[in-house]
């Protein structure tokens, strides 16, 4: 394991450009053991006298790595350990496959195809009216409210995106699509009782920073923002009208967008004669 000091930053270390050079380190495998297995990091004293920097301030690039997921600490332990964690493959495109069971979302078959250890919070069920974005997907009228429930997908210990879903409430005030916590059929399901079944959906994909609240979900801690894809999906039933918006905030490494394109394959004149 590589405990060398760190490169020549040219000017004096700072908390920023000290978990940045960490997080590059990291990345290169440098704190791996020689079998390949997670290693540790020197001790926050000892990358304090490695950048120039406190104790308090290497703790706080600690936090950093931490909330990115790189790393994690244990009592008694003295250095971080590197965190050995991939990041989820999200699959889109996976919502409507003919094989897949009609009370399991997307998400439970990403990890469970991945052989992934997942498990989700639901962080609120409940009653608000529709932000501009939202209420122009669903054409909403101005002032029309939604219900909306908000959760945090978990894989492998670890918060991987938030999952926050909006449908029109006269759809589905005194459902069971406003239950607390998880509805076990699924909330797609209870949608297609009701005279929905999602079809079809189209896509947005948008690169942000993390929102404090979001960071505050994820367990990033206050001020660590990441940079984030922001999915936006909106489905749409047999009649064509939007019914839901789900919007996935996805910070990077802990999660890897994937979309599989296929041509359309024609029958020719013989074959249908």
């Amino acid at each position: 394991m590589n405990t060398s000091r760190p490169r020549d930053a040219g000017q004096a270390w700072t908390v920023e450009t000290a978990t940045a050079d960490l997080q590059r380190r990291i990345l290169d495998d440098e704190f791996r053991q020689p079998d390949g297995s997670p290693g540790q990091l020197p001790t926050a004293g000892d990358l304090g006298t490695a950048y120039g920097l406190s104790r308090q301030a290497m703790n706080r690039v600690i936090e950093r790595l931490k909330s990115e997921g790189l790393v994690h600490t244990r009592p008694g332990a003295r250095g971080a350990t590197v965190r050995d964690w991939e990041p989820l493959i999200f699959l889109p495109q996976q919502e409507f496959d003919q094989d897949r069971s009609p009370d399991t979302d997307i998400y439970t078959r990403l990890v469970h195809a991945a052989a992934r250890e997942g498990t989700s919070r639901m962080d609120d069920v409940t009653i608000m009216q529709a932000d501009e974005e939202i209420r122009s997907q669903l054409n909403l009228r101005p002032g029309e409210h939604v219900g909306v429930r908000l959760r945090t997908n978990i894989v492998d210990g670890v918060p991987a995106h938030t999952d926050d879903s909006y449908v029109a409430l006269r759809i589905v005030d005194g459902t069971d699509w406003l239950l607390p916590g998880s509805v076990a059929r699924g909330t797609n399901t209870v949608l297609a009782e009701l005279g929905h079944e999602l079809v079809h959906s189209v896509d947005q994909l948008e690169p942000r920073m993390t929102t404090e609240e979001e960071n505050r979900r994820l367990g990033l801690g206050e001020g660590n923002s990441l940079p984030a894809i922001q999915l936006t999906s909106t489905g749409f039933d047999r009649d064509g009208n939007p019914v839901q918006v789900t919007r996935f905030t996805l910070p990077r490494r802990r999660n890897t967008v994937v979309y599989e394109r296929r041509r359309p394959v024609h029958s020719t004149a013989s074959e249908t004669a």
